[in-house]
């Protein structure tokens, strides 16, 4: 015979699942993202959380919070290891100061095109993911930006051109190339560019055709240089501890839309590329590939960094390396 006080722990118990699949039932994600809604990694994203939203039923809801609008591109990483962000966007070559093997995507003319780029994630993936696991982080997919290249207030035909000019700087990497062409290396991240441009903190920098459009440098630069320097990535992370948080349904939903969104995000990023160099031009920009003595003065200092790499990151990074080179 069930007593009184059986059936009070009985109903307590099931009182407290229920409140725990309620928990489940409004879990709600904040994303950190650093680049304008009409940035295709942005709207990737956006897509991202409509497909996790419909896979879960409801379950697991992400708001995206673009343009550095809950916090700056550079605060994401440390936002999501601390648990302020659930889930965010980093441009993993901007955290290369605290582990080489995060910049390798930026040593310039190591991986030059899209086929490229994709097989050095391939070889590079898992440990990257292992170094970011050691931070409480899971990577949950990559997407590449288009080649980067050099835009300019002033015309560039050799390296020499580009001796004393403040240089924008996005990652150790960027900084290293603007001390090596004797640039000076200002630190800007993408959702201030704009304003560093209209102040004159800036006149020079390597970036895609996407972020030169997003900031409408061509009110401040006339010249484009497609070199084709390097395709840096971003990263879509949760944390480690958001992500075990979730029921085995809502993970494998969440995974499954992180592989869609790599595969979509890598595709329109390819296709884009070239609108992004057609609208620089339609607002009046130069769009030149470069003279071959800039494209071999950089091709020697990208070799130059990838000697400098392996020096860091030692058997590891050779390894990575001569998998690429296969």
């Amino acid at each position: 015979m069930v007593t009184m006080k059986q059936w009070a722990v009985a109903g307590l118990a099931a009182t407290v699942l229920s409140s725990a699949g309620q928990v489940m039932a409004q879990q709600k994600w904040d994303m950190p993202t650093g680049y304008p809604a009409a940035n295709f990694h942005t709207e990737n994203i956006h897509q991202f959380a409509k497909d996790v939203d419909q896979a879960t039923a409801g379950k697991l809801k992400i708001t995206v919070h673009d343009g550095g609008s809950l916090f700056k591109a550079n605060e994401i990483k440390r936002s999501v290891q601390g648990g302020q962000a659930q889930i965010g966007e980093i441009i993993i070559s901007g955290y290369s100061n605290e582990n080489p093997l995060f910049g390798l995507d930026s040593i310039p003319f190591l991986a030059t095109s899209y086929t490229e780029a994709q097989k050095l994630w391939n070889v590079s993936r898992a440990a990257t993911e292992a170094a970011l696991a050691k931070q409480g982080i899971k990577v949950l997919y990559s997407v590449a930006w288009p080649p980067q290249g050099i835009f300019s207030a002033k015309p560039i035909q050799t390296v020499a051109d580009l001796k004393g000019v403040k240089w924008r700087a996005y990652n150790p990497n960027t900084s290293r190339i603007a001390q090596l062409v004797g640039a000076q290396p200002v630190t800007v991240q993408a959702a201030e560019l704009t304003q560093a441009l209209a102040t004159g903190a800036v006149t020079t920098f390597m970036t895609s055709g996407a972020t030169g459009y997003d900031s409408k440098v061509w009110e401040q630069v006339k010249y484009y240089y497609d070199v084709s320097a390097w395709l840096p990535k971003n990263l879509v992370i949760v944390s480690q501890k958001a992500f075990d948080g979730l029921d085995k349904p809502a993970q494998a939903a969440l995974t499954k839309a992180a592989v869609d969104a790599e595969a979509r995000g890598w595709k329109v990023s390819a296709e884009k590329n070239g609108w992004y160099l057609d609208q620089l031009r339609k607002n009046g920009m130069t769009v030149d590939a470069g003279s071959p003595a800039l494209r071999a003065e950089l091709k020697k200092i990208g070799d130059s960094m990838v000697a400098d790499w392996i020096k860091q990151t030692g058997a590891d990074g050779q390894a990575i390396i001569s998998a690429f080179q296969k």
